[in-house]
């Protein structure tokens, strides 16, 4: 997407097959997560509380696990584990169509494998996370992530609408299995960088409980990462809602094909694509803090702009409403994370890195374990708009933190 640029050292040796490997396993998670969804409602007969139920299943391990990880994973070598970690959750989506073939799918063996999922994700993510500051500079760091969100914006755009053609055309069991495909690939990029890599020195003896207790000292006390932390989890309140929401919503609600559904899910990949591409120059105009905050004040448009869809319209018209509010809420995850993702990652030494990246992540996951639900709950009691007010008014929440905070100056 980028021409390397040798003056600058950018990008570093084995940056570009990281890179490729990180962007073929995005376009297969979009797959999955459009497909997981469409199979929940129309396979299973599920509604926005079960909707809700498989995103909280996806990451309750973060709750339950993540500080551990965390630990453990600062303690080794982190190639070995990304690539361990690909290969089981590859193992894990064949699952998913064999017990349909099988005849035994239903929503409870469904959550069991998403919750093993999520666990083999959440050892990837704390290894992959963690790695890039070792294999990318600091003064690099928020190109580096610039990057990968500009390739995961381009698998945002063009998973889920192949992933609506793959429903329709194979069904939503079947459709997984090219996400399988994808972490295998991921696991071979990994396997053959050509960067040598050595587990941080251990200045102490290994103590578990210490080393998750440091990790939460220094987001929330030590590293002035507490603020732009807390804001985070509360952003994630208001995309947990909006995750339970939009799928029965889309296909319920508004009465959209999976087809349809596909194409405004990638109009969300369409936003993050512009977002990742403008964050460079947004950053220089803005600063890190207000470039997070303007992000954030888009999503709250977009998230608005949804609870309108279908309003005095229907079919392709109120698909092309829904897809300019998920533009909108693309448009403020591809320009916020890589300011957010480097600012954090430039404050922490590597020793610490692992632990910094799953306390936040495994506090934000807490969060949708516990809403997820909730937020299908009342979209099942209430109605999916008012829901989608609910979500809308708490990511205004976030952007109102960060705004009042002295992070508006980072």
């Amino acid at each position: 997407m980028h021409a390397s640029d040798p003056a600058s050292g950018f990008p570093p040796p084995g940056f570009t097959r990281f890179w490729l490997g990180e962007s073929v396993s995005s376009f297969g998670t979009y797959i999955t997560q459009l497909a997981l969804q469409t199979l929940v409602v129309l396979t299973l007969g599920g509604g926005a509380q079960e909707v809700g139920w498989l995103s909280s299943a996806r990451w309750l391990p973060y709750l339950v696990l993540g500080l551990v990880v965390g630990a453990l994973v600062d303690r080794y070598r982190r190639r070995p584990i990304m690539v361990t970690s690909d290969l089981i959750r590859a193992a894990l989506l064949v699952m998913i169509p064999a017990a349909w073939a099988a005849g035994i799918l239903s929503m409870p063996v469904l959550l069991v494998i998403v919750v093993a999922y999520g666990t083999a994700s959440l050892v990837n993510d704390a290894a992959s996370q963690s790695f890039m500051p070792r294999l990318v500079p600091s003064e690099h760091l928020q190109r580096a992530h610039s990057r990968i969100d500009g390739a995961d914006a381009v698998a945002q755009t063009s998973g889920p609408a192949l992933a609506g053609l793959l429903v329709k055309l194979l069904g939503a069991p079947l459709a997984v299995l090219v996400d399988a495909a994808s972490y295998l690939f991921a696991a071979v990029a990994v396997a053959t960088l050509p960067v040598p890599e050595r587990p941080a020195g251990a200045t102490r003896i290994p103590n578990l409980r210490r080393e998750i207790r440091d990790g939460m000292v220094w987001v929330y006390r030590e590293s002035g990462l507490a603020v732009l932390a807390i804001a985070t989890h509360v952003w994630f309140a208001a995309n947990a809602v909006l995750g339970a929401v939009v799928a029965p919503f889309a296909l319920i609600t508004l009465g959209l094909s999976p087809l349809e559904f596909g194409v405004v899910a990638a109009a969300g990949g369409v936003g993050a694509l512009v977002g990742a591409s403008t964050t460079g120059a947004g950053g220089r105009r803005l600063g890190t803090g207000g470039a997070v905050i303007t992000a954030h004040l888009v999503t709250t448009l977009g998230v608005g702009l949804m609870v309108v869809a279908g309003l005095g319209t229907s079919g392709w018209a109120a698909a092309a409403v829904l897809g300019v509010g998920q533009a909108c809420h693309g448009f403020g995850i591809g320009f916020s994370n890589s300011h957010e993702m480097s600012y954090r990652q430039s404050r922490t030494p590597d020793e610490l890195q692992a632990r910094t990246n799953t306390t936040m992540r495994s506090f934000n996951r807490a969060v949708i374990v516990v809403v997820a639900p909730l937020g299908g709950l009342l979209a099942d009691g209430a109605g999916m708009r008012p829901a989608l007010v609910v979500a809308a008014a708490v990511f205004a929440a976030s952007a109102i933190m960060l705004a009042a905070s002295s992070f508006r100056r980072a």
